[in-house]
Formats: C-alpha cells, structure tokens, sequence
C-alpha cells in the first residue's frame, strides 16, 4: 500500500493509493462509515500508534473493499490534481538523519567516514511533495539538497537487536535533506543547519515494506532542474536499515511515526567543483525506485 497525508477542501485527511489510478481513498470518510468497531483514526500517525493492537494494514483493507463494494465508491476517492500533498506522517520527534552513510559522498565533502555522525531535523521543517520552500537568502547563499530514503518505524522499541530491527519498519518514503552549507561548517552541530522552514521535504507516500521487499538495493536519483546532479544506490550504504535502527535504538525509544532519513549518495551542490548551491525558482526532484518522486521548488 502506499499512504499520503492530504488537504482537500480546505480539510485535512489521510489516505492510500487507488490502485491504478492518481487518486486516493479519502480514509477519514472511509473508516467513518465501514470502519469494524471503533477503529476511526483521523490521521496516518493514529493508525500507526494503534497498529501494536489492531493490524493496521488489514483494518485499511477491509475498509476499502467495503467502500468498493457499496457501489460508492467514487465518493470515497479524492483526485490528485484536488489535493494538497502533506507530509504523509508527522512524528511526535524530530526526524532522526545519518550523515556520511555513504563514502563517495562523505569523500566529496572531504569528511571522515569512520565514524558515526547523527542528527536531527525539527519536525516543523517537513513539508510535502510539490510544495516551494523558502530560498531562505535572507541567512545564506549555500542551499543544498540531499535524496535519501526514509524509514518510516511502525513499533515502539529499544535497545532493539540486529535481528530484529526490521520488524520496527512499518514502511519506506522519500527525504530531501535540504542543508545550509555555511551554517554547517559554522555549527559544531548541525540541527540548526538542516532545520531550516521548508528543509525536509518528504513523500509522496510512505510504501509499506511489503511492497519494497529490498529497500537496500533500489536508486535515488535527484535532479535539479532535470539535470541529474546525484545517481545512486541504497546498497551503498555503509551502515544498513537493521544497524541503523539498532545503533539509534541503544540511546533513543523509537514510536510508531518516527522517521529515520539514511543518508545521501555523492552529487549534492557542495561536492560539485565549482559547487552549484540551489538557486530561487529552482525545481528539485528526488526518485526512488518502488516508492515515485518527491518534487519541490525553490521561492523565487
């Protein structure tokens, strides 16, 4: 299944993926009428919180075969062209980023890779697909964009082993780190840097892991105005999804909601020579295989 988040009619819901076609079915009105018993989550971060006692998955697709089934469908589905694309979920954390999870790309910044660098971006920074982000030029001239592949957690744990990491995965999505350089090299830390308004763009779906059977083997391709800047593979990942999620897991509980973004390949602006930071009325696209591509644009 592939889950969004949405506004339509000035209403905010959250939905999954009509087989097929750009639509979605609207879940909020979905489950108000053929929901089994009180399951009526009004938001995808609900279903996923109560998805430890009720199968979360399963409880969407009987719904939605009832829908079908009552011969309204049609009035259960909202069109793409009608929606506005919303972060698909918001964590009740910030959202957990690895960096220099991929050697080219620490090599082009002329960073270590032996060691393990972890931050975080604020939550109020998420955005969704086709949205503009702020250029941001009032603090820096040094914008930059990163595509990687989001985990999307869909269990409570910690201190979770190895083995067991992937059945914490509830499912996959898109992230655009967006980075200040100049605030980077600035900061001895760099929440600041990658927290910017506007500086993680993520979606359009979340993909649930039984529809991304090998997440460590897909491409993440971002192009900046449809030149392709970053072409890339998970499998060059050097820590994989099971030792990213037991290494955050040893000093952080991770919730249903969470996102942890896994890095970026080489090709961003600053590695380039001379660097190409994003410019305002810039269009960035970030693909991943199996889950579709994230598209933003800069203010002009």
């Amino acid at each position: 299944m592939k889950f969004l988040s949405f506004k339509h009619n000035g209403e905010t819901s959250f939905g999954v993926k009509v087989k097929r076609e750009e639509a979605a079915w609207d879940l909020t009105k979905v489950f108000a009428d053929f929901a089994e018993g009180d399951f009526h989550p009004k938001t995808l971060l609900e279903g996923l919180q109560q998805n430890q006692t009720i199968e979360f998955q399963e409880q969407v697709r009987k719904a939605v075969v009832a829908a079908e089934d009552s011969g309204r469908g049609d009035a259960y589905k909202v069109k793409f062209d009608d929606i506005e694309f919303l972060p698909p979920v918001t964590p009740t954390n910030n959202v957990i980023a690895f960096g220099r999870n991929y050697k080219a790309h620490a090599e082009e910044l002329n960073h270590e890779v032996n060691r393990l660098y972890v931050f975080t971006k604020a939550a109020s920074s998420l955005t969704g697909d086709e949205t503009t982000i702020p250029n941001h030029k009032d603090i820096t001239d040094t914008l930059d964009y990163e595509g990687e592949l989001g985990i999307v957690i869909g269990k409570y744990g910690e201190k979770i082993p190895k083995g067991l990491a992937l059945d914490y995965v509830y499912g996959y999505t898109i992230i655009n780190d967006i980075t200040d350089r100049t605030a980077q090299k600035a900061h001895d830390q760099a929440f600041l840097s990658k927290s910017l308004t506007g500086a993680c763009p993520m979606g359009p779906y979340i993909v649930t892991k039984d529809e991304m059977p090998t997440p460590e083997n897909v491409n993440i391709v971002t192009k900046v105005n449809n030149q392709i800047r970053q072409d890339g593979n998970t499998s060059e990942m050097i820590l994989k999804i099971d030792e990213l999620i037991e290494e955050i897991s040893k000093y952080v509980a991770l919730h249903p909601g969470d996102i942890i973004a896994t890095g970026t390949p080489s090709g961003v602006g600053a590695g380039m020579n001379p660097p190409q930071y994003l410019q305002p009325g810039d269009e960035v696209k970030v693909t991943v295989d199996n889950i579709g591509t994230l598209t933003n644009y800069i203010e002009k």
